[in-house]
C-alpha cells in the first residue's frame, strides 16, 4: 500500500519542527482523535507504550500518567527535543515508523495518532509496528483518507483548474483496510468537520500543526494577498462556520 509519489521525510520533518512551539495551541483535532484512540485500548495491562509520530508529547505524558513506560518517537528532531523538554516519557527516539529503530518484541503496546498518513508504504509501517510488539501486544493507529481536506481542495480546483494539486493525497479508505487484512484486527471510520470563522483561521490551523508539505515540493503555507483573496472568495461556507473535513479511520491491530 504505497503511495504513488515518494514523501520527501526531511522536508516533513522540517515542516513539524517548525510547528513544534504552537502545535499544542492548534491540535483540538489531534487530541480528540487521540483521545478516542486511547480509548479502544486503555484497559490492555501492557507496560512498555511505543508512541510512534509523539509530536509534542501530549500523549505521551498521557499514557506516563497512566503507569506506562513510554518510548516517544517522532521523525522530528524539533518536535522530540520539544517532547523531552516536556519530561513525557522515559525514552525518547529520533526514527521513522517505516523502519523502528526498536529490537522485535520490545513494546506491549504501540500507539499512533494521526501519523501513518505521513508514511509511503502503510504495509511496511504496519508491519514494523507489529514486529516491536510483544505477542498478546496490541498496534493502534488512526489515520486520514480520501477526501480529507475535501473543502480546501475544491476550492483551489475551482481557482486553478481540475489539474492543480494544493493538498497531499491520502489512501482510500479501502486501501487502509487491506493493508490490515493480514492481521487479527478491527477498524471504522469517524469523520470529522471542523469548523472556523473564517479561511485564514482553515490556513492557520495546518500551518499551526505542521501540515504545510506537499508532495510536490510546494508550501501550503506561501500565499500571496490576491491568491489568497479569491481563495477565499470561493470557499465554501456554512452556517456554522467555513468547514474543513477529516476522514479519520481508527485501527487496532492484535499481536498474535
Amino acid at each position: 500500500m504505497r503511495l504513488a509519489e515518494p514523501h520527501d521525510k526531511q522536508a516533513i520533518a522540517r515542516a513539524f519542527g517548525r510547528a513544534a512551539g504552537r502545535y499544542d495551541r492548534f491540535s483540538t483535532l489531534q487530541r480528540e482523535s487521540g483521545e478516542k484512540l486511547m480509548a479502544l485500548i486503555a484497559d490492555h495491562p501492557g507496560i512498555d507504550v511505543l508512541d510512534a509520530g509523539c509530536g509534542t508529547g501530549y500523549f505521551s505524558a498521557r499514557w506516563q500518567q497512566r503507569g506506562k513506560a513510554v518510548t516517544a518517537l517522532d521523525l522530528s528532531e524539533e518536535m522530540l527535543k520539544y517532547a523531552q523538554q516536556q519530561q513525557v516519557a522515559t525514552h525518547y527516539l529520533s526514527g521513522d515508523i517505516e523502519c523502528l529503530p526498536l529490537s522485535d518484541a520490545s513494546v506491549d503496546i504501540c500507539f499512533s495518532n494521526l501519523a501513518v498518513q505521513w508514511c509511503d508504504d502503510l504495509s511496511q509501517a504496519l508491519a514494523e509496528l507489529y514486529r516491536v510488539t510483544r505477542p498478546g501486544g496490541v498496534i493502534a493507529f488512526s489515520t486520514l483518507t480520501t477526501g480529507t481536506l475535501a473543502e480546501l481542495d475544491s476550492a483551489w480546483q475551482q481557482l486553478d483548474g481540475s489539474g492543480s494539486r494544493h493538498i497531499n493525497r491520502f489512501l482510500a479508505h479501502e486501501t487502509v483496510v487491506a493493508a490490515c487484512q493480514r492481521y487479527r484486527h478491527q477498524v471504522f471510520s469517524d469523520p470529522a468537520i471542523c469548523y472556523f470563522p473564517d479561511v485564514i483561521s482553515v490556513m492557520k490551523s495546518l500551518k499551526g500543526v505542521g501540515a504545510t508539505w506537499l508532495h510536490q515540493g510546494r508550501n501550503a503555507g506561501l500565499l500571496g494577498r490576491s491568491r489568497f483573496n479569491a481563495l477565499a472568495a470561493i470557499y465554501p461556507r456554512q452556517d456554522e462556520g467555513y468547514p474543513l473535513t477529516y476522514q479519520r479511520l481508527f485501527g487496532v491491530i492484535y499481536r498474535d
